[in-house]
C-alpha cells in the first residue's frame, strides 16, 4: 500500500512491485512457470559456456563471443527472477530506493552488453565471410581487449548517467513500481518534478544501443548476403548462410521483444500494467531461453560437443551399474 506524503519535500526510499495486479490471486502459480524457465535458462547458457570452455576447437572469436552472450544470459536474468519469484510465494514485494537503483543499473548494463555482443558477432562474420584471408590479422587478442574495454566504456558511462538522473529524482506521490523489477521508465515514472532530463536518456539509450547497434548489424548482414549469393561453390553458400541465419535468429529475439518495449514507455503507448510487465520480463528471460536452443540446434560443433559429453556421461552409469551388477 502506498505511504502517504507527510511533507512537502518528502520522497519516497522504498518501493512495492506490483508487476501483475489482475493476476495477483495466481501467484503462487505464477511461480512454476517462470521457475522452471529460469532454470532451464541457468542450465542452458551454462552447458553452452562448459562446452566451448572444455573444447579445444571451441576456442576462435566466433565461440568465445557466444560464451560472453551465454555468460550475460545467466547474469541479467539472476539479476531480476529470483527476486521476482520470492515476490510470487512469499509476498517479498519491497525493495529501497538504492536496491531499486543497483538492481536497474545491472539490468540496463547487462542488456547493454548484450547488445554489443551481438554486434560484435555480426562484425565478426562479416570479416570471416567477406576478407576471409585477413580474419586472423584482424580479428585478434589486440581486437578482443579493445571490444571488451569499449563495451565497459560505452555501457557504464551512459547507464551510470542513466541511475544517476533517476536518484536526483523527488518520489513524492506513489511508491507502487508497477512491474516486477526495477525498470527505468517504470521508477521515472513516479516521480514528480521535471524528468526530461530522464526521458532524454531513456531516448539516447534506444538511439545508442537499439538504432546505432541494429543499423550496423543491418549493413553488416546485407553485405555478408551480398557476398555468399555471389559465392561460387553451393556448399559454401549454404555454410555462410546457416551461420548467419543463427545469429540473426538469436538478434531478432532479442531487439524485437526489446523494442516493443521501449517503445510503449517513450511513445506512451496505454499498455495494461500485467501485459505491459510481462513484455519486460519477456524481454530479458527469451533471449536468455532460447539462445541455447538456437545454438544447440544450428551450431553444429556445439550440437556434437553437447552429443558427446552426455555420451561419456552415459556410458559412465553404464559401466558404474555393470561394475555395481559384477559386484
Amino acid at each position: 500500500m502506498a505511504e502517504e506524503l507527510p511533507q512537502a519535500n518528502f520522497s519516497h526510499t522504498r518501493f512495492i512491485f506490483e508487476g501483475f495486479p489482475e493476476l495477483y490471486k495466481y501467484r503462487r502459480l505464477l511461480f512454476l512457470p517462470f521457475s522452471l524457465i529460469y532454470m532451464l535458462t541457468i542450465f542452458g547458457n551454462s552447458l553452452i559456456v562448459i562446452v566451448i570452455k572444455n573444447g579445444q576447437n571451441l576456442h576462435s572469436p566466433m565461440y568465445l563471443l557466444m560464451s560472453s552472450l551465454a555468460i550475460v544470459n545467466i547474469i541479467v536474468p539472476t539479476v531480476i527472477v529470483p527476486n521476482m519469484l520470492l515476490g510470487f510465494l512469499f509476498d517479498w514485494n519491497e525493495i529501497s530506493l538504492e536496491g531499486c537503483l543497483t538492481q536497474m543499473f545491472l539490468t540496463h548494463f547487462f542488456s547493454s552488453v548484450e547488445s554489443t555482443v551481438l554486434l560484435a558477432m555480426a562484425l565478426d562474420r562479416l570479416v570471416a565471410i567477406c576478407n576471409p584471408l585477413r580474419y586472423v590479422e584482424i580479428v585478434n587478442t589486440a581486437a578482443l581487449v579493445k571490444f571488451v574495454a569499449l563495451t565497459l566504456i560505452r555501457s557504464g558511462l551512459i547507464m551510470s548517467i542513466l541511475v544517476a538522473l533517476a536518484r536526483s529524482l523527488t518520489f513524492c506521490s506513489s511508491n507502487i513500481i508497477r512491474h516486477s523489477y526495477c525498470d527505468h521508465m517504470a521508477l521515472v515514472s513516479l516521480a514528480c518534478g521535471n524528468k526530461d532530463k530522464n526521458d532524454s536518456i531513456g531516448l539516447a539509450v534506444i538511439v545508442v544501443f537499439v538504432g546505432i547497434d541494429i543499423s550496423i548489424i543491418a549493413v553488416s548482414y546485407m553485405r555478408i548476403l551480398s557476398v555468399v549469393l555471389h559465392a561460387a561453390e553451393a556448399e559454401d553458400r549454404w555454410k555462410a548462410f546457416h551461420t548467419c541465419s543463427t545469429h540473426l535468429l538469436v538478434m531478432m529475439s532479442f531487439y524485437l521483444v526489446g523494442s516493443v518495449t521501449f517503445l510503449s514507455h517513450n511513445i506512451g503507448i496505454d499498455i495494461a500494467t500485467d501485459i505491459n510487465t510481462f513484455l519486460g520480463i519477456l524481454y530479458i528471460i527469451f533471449p536468455a531461453t532460447v539462445n541455447p536452443i538456437i545454438y544447440g540446434v544450428r551450431t553444429k560443433e556445439i550440437r556434437n560437443a553437447i552429443l558427446k559429453i552426455f555420451k561419456v556421461s552415459s556410458n559412465k552409469v553404464i559401466n558404474i551399474n555393470v561394475s555395481a551388477v559384477k559386484v
